[in-house]
């Protein structure tokens, strides 16, 4: 029994990588798209401006006061314009 077991592997093997491969392909493609800012939110929320730009709660919050970073808020929800942020970050360029 456990010698069919073993004949069987390498083609069930063979048969999802045939099944899978496609399925990696696509994914790599949308990957690379996405990896290559093609695909760009039109707004950041307080989490990605801390994760992309590495600012810290305080220095947000300080931005928003100061009027250094434009915003919107949605209920609780604070929403910075992608196309504004990249234009601050364009003016300011050295």
């Amino acid at each position: 029994m456990e010698e069919k077991t073993v004949t069987y592997k390498p083609r069930l093997l063979t048969a999802f990588r045939k099944l899978l491969d496609p399925l990696y392909i696509k994914l790599e493609k949308i990957d690379a798209i996405i990896s290559s800012n093609g695909l760009k939110p039109r707004y950041y929320r307080n989490e990605d401006l801390k994760r992309i730009f590495g600012l810290s709660s305080n220095t947000i919050i300080k931005y928003r006061q100061t009027g250094i970073l434009p915003y919107t808020k949605l209920g609780d929800i604070f929403l910075y314009e992608a196309r504004k942020i990249d234009k601050i970050l364009h003016d300011n360029e050295c």
